[in-house]
């Protein structure tokens, strides 16, 4: 019997759309870029440095993280089910001369049933509010996970300021995303992601905020949650 796939189509379809864009830096995809560095600085401050790690990059969409932390040393396996996307940053890793990060077309479900335990991190960035069970995602990080090993996520915390920020102010007032990127229904409270790790044997190692600055165009990381937020974990044992 298949598993359903945990995937919205109207969702792979909107990203689909959008993949010839995902490394203009000045395109749709802009606020990825300009938090990356961000994300990518967090990561190693945790983890160490990434050269030598096993790492795969959980919705990888056109490879903006994936590439970087390959550009670090680590050897990188981008997953996302958005074909044109992954296209796109295997045509860009290619063009670009990077070693260490490959891509494949699978869910992260079907990955972790795979190779269980095969990877020294696990990141899942700007992705479990596009899926219909973010449940499900996170269990599979935390198989796709060695014992001892980091999981990383990062989404929109839900109520009225992040429908503010996130929606009405990204989308609509300073235009940063397309309309419609996100559904306010789909955005995911820290307790309830901390509830989903638990259950799926991750601890949570730490918690930071995202913040912006529509004047300068900055971002930063802060103490705030209560918009978009990170989150590291590890899986228990050693």
């Amino acid at each position: 019997m298949n598993t359903p796939l945990n995937a919205d189509a109207a969702e792979l379809a909107k990203f689909s759309e959008l993949a010839h864009r995902w490394w203009d830096p000045e395109s749709e995809f802009r606020p990825l870029h300009q938090i990356n560095p961000l994300r990518l600085a967090w990561i190693e401050s945790l983890v160490g440095p990434l050269k030598g790690r096993h790492i795969v990059d959980v919705g990888c969409g056109g490879g903006i993280l994936a590439e970087a932390m390959a550009r670090q040393g680590a050897q990188v396996l981008g997953i996302d089910l958005a074909d044109k996307a992954l296209k796109v940053a295997q045509l860009h890793a290619l063009e670009q001369g990077v070693q260490g990060v490959s891509y494949r077309l699978v869910s992260a479900e079907a990955l972790a049933a795979e190779q269980p335990a095969q990877f020294d991190v696990v990141t899942c960035m700007e992705m479990l509010e596009h899926v219909p069970d973010p449940a499900s995602v996170v269990q599979a990080c935390a198989t796709l996970v060695k014992p001892g090993g980091w999981v990383f996520f990062s989404t929109i915390n839900r109520n009225p300021k992040s429908f503010l920020f996130a929606i009405v102010g990204a989308e609509y007032v300073l235009r940063l995303l397309p309309r419609g990127t996100h559904e306010y229904r789909k955005f995911i409270r820290p307790s309830e992601l901390a509830a989903d790790c638990r259950r799926a044997g991750l601890q949570i190692q730490a918690m930071r905020g995202l913040g912006y600055n529509p004047l300068t165009r900055r971002y930063w990381l802060h103490d705030d949650t209560s918009v978009n937020y990170l989150v590291a974990t590890r899986r228990e044992g050693a």
